[in-house]
C-alpha cells in the first residue's frame, strides 16, 4: 500500500518465509488475506503485487461512508450515553497519542472510534462487512497517520476536532446534522488518504 513493493513485484512463499523467519503456513494465510483485499494476485509463479489505485481507495471509502452513514442514522433514534462515553475516551487517547508523537496509537484509536459506532448498531451483517475491510482500512490509516505526524503535524488537531463534531451530532439526534458531519469527515479523510498513498507510491 505504501508503494515500497512496486506493482508487478512477484513474492514467493519461500522468500517471505525466510525474510520473516516463520513457516510457510502463516505466510500462505497472509497472502490469502491480501488476495481477498485485492492487493495481490495469487498465481502459479507466486503472488503478484497489485497495490492500490485512486479508484480502489475511493471505492473503499464509499463502502465506509455507506456503512457508517447507515449505522449513525440507526443510532440517532435513541440515546447512546455509554457509546458516547467510549467515543470520548477514544478521543482522549488520540489527544494523548498526538502529544507523545505516537502515530501508531493515534491510528488505532481513530479506527477504534469508528469501530465502536459500528459495534453499537448491533447489526451482524453490517459488522461482517466492516470486518471484511477493517485490516486494509487500518493499514491505510497507519501509513497516512505516520506521514501526517512527520510532514504536517498541525493537521492532527483538526482531525481530532472532526471526531468531536461527530459526537455532538450524535448527541443532537438530528439526522441531517449527523449526515452532514459524517459526509464532511469522510470526504476529508478519503482525500487525505488518497493523496498520501498515491504520493508515496
Amino acid at each position: 500500500m505504501s508503494g515500497e513493493l512496486k506493482k508487478g513485484t512477484i513474492l514467493s512463499e519461500n522468500q517471505l518465509s525466510a525474510e520473516f523467519g516463520m513457516s510457510r503456513s502463516p505466510i500462505r494465510e497472509a497472502l490469502r488475506i491480501l488476495s481477498n483485499e485485492g492487493l495481490i494476485d495469487l498465481q502459479r509463479m507466486g503472488a503478484v503485487v497489485i497495490g492500490l489505485t485512486a479508484r480502489d481507495l475511493y471505492e473503499l471509502y464509499d463502502v465506509r461512508l455507506l456503512l457508517e452513514h447507515f449505522v449513525l442514522e440507526r443510532l440517532s433514534e435513541v440515546n447512546h450515553d455509554s457509546l458516547i462515553k467510549k467515543l470520548e475516551q477514544s478521543i482522549d487517547q488520540m489527544n494523548m497519542a498526538a502529544k507523545y508523537d505516537d502515530y501508531v496509537e493515534f491510528a488505532y484509536q481513530d479506527l477504534r472510534f469508528h469501530e465502536l459506532v459500528i459495534i453499537e448498531a448491533d447489526h451482524k451483517r453490517i459488522l461482517k462487512l466492516w470486518e471484511s475491510i477493517r485490516e486494509i482500512i487500518l493499514a491505510a490509516l497507519l501509513i497516512t497517520t505516520e506521514k501526517r505526524f512527520r510532514d504536517d503535524k498541525k493537521a492532527v488537531m483538526p482531525l481530532i476536532e472532526q471526531h468531536h463534531e461527530m459526537i455532538k451530532a450524535l448527541k443532537s439526534q438530528n439526522i441531517e446534522r449527523i449526515q452532514d458531519e459524517v459526509k464532511r469527515h469522510f470526504e476529508d479523510t478519503r482525500n487525505t488518504i488518497t493523496a498520501s498513498l498515491l504520493n508515496e507510491a
